[in-house]
């Protein structure tokens, strides 16, 4: 029992405790009554939050407003079970919209299925392999490209419904589905366009007059009533999905071919990719917000489970919503079991209330979705990054394009390789290759002890394959042919296969014209890097000095010529 008093489960240590969920965690701390009223109160909100939502998502996405809710109640579940963090609260999100809808054009609901449940797996194997805090490098011009392009998306998809177009088919891409739309525009339906504005209106003035309430549902209610008692010329979620189904379904595993696999594979990892960081970057503002701190290769196995079930049960891609889990955590909750508590509301609905969905008005979903939008837009920051440097800019604007106007997968790929090509450039810059003395870390009388013959440079930054052509560069441009050279490595923290393999090269240069090299202050990561490409301390090919004053002293051994190779 847990009313009343602070009680301490028996749940074993049987994971390390960055693999073990935070419902775990919280529960073995000690869990009393006033935490559980508080947290069944805030799951009640965010259910009441979700309701609308998820069925919205689920249409726009191409499916049912069944199946958005059925991935709400099982992902929601078992992201708040065995997720990485306290707050966070699962279900379908904008995000997955322009996936899950090219995903089901191509290859059908089975195929969007079978990607699901893979991308369940590349999840859970991720999160095991501890990539979890890789995923915030991704670059955030990036990620606000996409998310804002997504937005636009959205927004677009529903402008059909809102002004109640009477079209045979939306043509998918963007372009095209505007061309469709003006060329429909004289069938627009005035009464569908007030019940929209009406949603639109209700939601924007509860926001800023009355937060607490929930916009969403009193919209949609408020509309469904009206038009249900007016019988107005509209169209509801009834009479679009007339056979749809209700309550539960049943789990079952996919059918599923090689052939069928191999061609949902990529959509599998750009859905894996994208609940990565929804999920992380959710987490990492509940934790702004609470003070907690998430578990990001726990909450990446969890977000991985979470999908492969909600796949068994038909639905759709899941993970963390951040606009949830903000109203979760306003709401007061403050452990996981807000979160059960989330999903377990939305099943009693699927139960009991699932036919009232007949009666929502299609015009109120669009007005929800494109809050939704809006609330992707990602505005302040867009607006932002157009203020920074041109390759920022660059990133920014070429993800945003290539996501309205190409595809999702195509944005990020292009957009993560430019930001990275642009930060090994300015990287380059930085790393510095040049005269061996700088004047305030060595003493200057060492340059006077240099014999006649030695050249000495002084390398600083990681070496890496965008600095590469400096180095050659330097060693070609020396005019007379010194005897020796001295490479002072103290401040090389990294070294990559591509710098140790350049100077491995250089090394070889300088061995076929008669010149020693001799590095000097060797850090150890450098070191290992230089021994797997044979130039490691003692192996005849490089000579190695712990400081300068060493280096100096190999570099007169190796001008004086009587013990060249000792």
């Amino acid at each position: 029992m847990v009313s009343g008093r602070n009680v301490q489960t028996m749940l074993p240590r049987v994971f390390p405790i960055e693999f073990t969920p935070k419902l775990f965690s919280v529960l073995r701390q000690g869990y009393d009554g006033r935490r559980l009223r508080a947290d069944i109160v805030a799951g009640l909100t965010v259910a009441i939050v979700a309701l609308p939502l998820s069925m919205a998502l689920g249409i726009a996405s191409g499916a049912t407003p069944d199946k958005g809710l059925i991935t709400a109640v099982v992902a929601g579940l078992l992201i708040s079970a065995l997720g990485g963090s306290r707050v966070q609260i699962g279900g379908p999100t904008g995000a997955f919209v322009v996936i899950v809808f090219t995903v089901i054009a191509q290859h059908g609901y089975d195929g969007l299925v079978l990607a699901t449940l893979l991308a369940g797996l590349i999840l859970t194997i991720a999160g095991y392999l501890r990539l979890g805090r890789l995923v915030k490098y991704i670059p955030h011009p990036v990620v606000t490209g996409f998310t804002a392009g997504i937005a636009v998306i959205i927004a677009s998809s529903q402008v059909k419904d809102f002004l109640g177009l009477r079209m045979s088919a939306v043509p998918a891409d963007f372009l095209p589905k505007w061309a469709a739309y003006l060329h429909a525009i004289g069938s627009l339906n005035p009464v569908a366009i007030a019940v929209g504005a009406a949603a639109l209106a209700t939601i924007i003035i509860l926001r800023r007059t009355a937060p607490r309430i929930p916009g969403f549902l009193v919209a949609v209610v408020l509309t469904s009533i009206v038009v249900a008692a007016l019988s107005l010329p509209v169209d509801t979620i009834g009479s679009r999905f007339p056979n749809m189904a209700t309550g539960m379904p049943l789990p079952h595993f996919p059918s599923f071919s090689v052939e069928k696999v191999q061609q949902v594979l990529p959509a599998a990892f750009t859905i894996a990719f994208l609940a990565g960081i929804e999920s992380l970057l959710s987490a990492v503002v509940a934790d702004g917000m609470t003070g907690f701190r998430h578990r990001s290769n726990q909450e990446m196995v969890g977000q991985g489970v979470a999908n492969f079930a909600s796949a068994l049960f038909g639905g759709l891609p899941a993970t963390g919503a951040i606009a949830r889990t903000a109203t979760n955590i306003k709401a007061g909750g403050r452990s996981p079991v807000a979160g059960v508590s989330h999903a377990l509301f939305l099943l009693l609905f699927i139960l009991f209330g699932s036919k009232l969905m007949a009666f929502v008005p299609m015009a109120a979903l669009a007005a929800i979705l494109f809050m939704v939008a809006w609330g992707m837009s990602e505005r302040r920051h867009f607006l932002g990054y157009l203020r920074m440097p041109n390759g920022d800019r660059i990133v920014l604007l070429l993800t945003f394009a290539l996501t309205i106007l190409v595809d999702l997968t195509v944005a990020i790929g292009v957009g993560v390789t430019l930001a990275s090509l642009i930060f090994m450039a300015r990287m380059s810059s930085t790393v510095e290759i040049g005269a061996g003395f700088d004047g305030e870390d060595e003493d200057l009388h060492q340059r006077d002890a240099i014999p006649p013959g030695v050249e000495v440079f002084r390398m600083s930054g990681p070496f890496f394959f965008g600095v590469v052509g400096g180095l050659m560069d330097t060693f070609r441009a020396m005019g007379q042919q010194p005897r020796a050279i001295i490479l002072r490595m103290r401040l090389v923290p990294m070294i990559d296969a591509s710098g140790a393999t350049a100077l491995e090269g250089l090394v070889d240069e300088a061995r076929r014209a008669g010149i020693d090299v001799i590095l000097s202050g060797v850090q150890p990561q450098p070191q290992e890097m230089l021994r797997r490409v044979h130039l490691g301390n003692g192996n005849g090919r490089v000579r190695y000095a712990d400081d300068f004053a060493g280096a100096l002293q190999l570099a007169q051994i190796a001008v004086g010529g009587d013990t060249r190779d000792a």
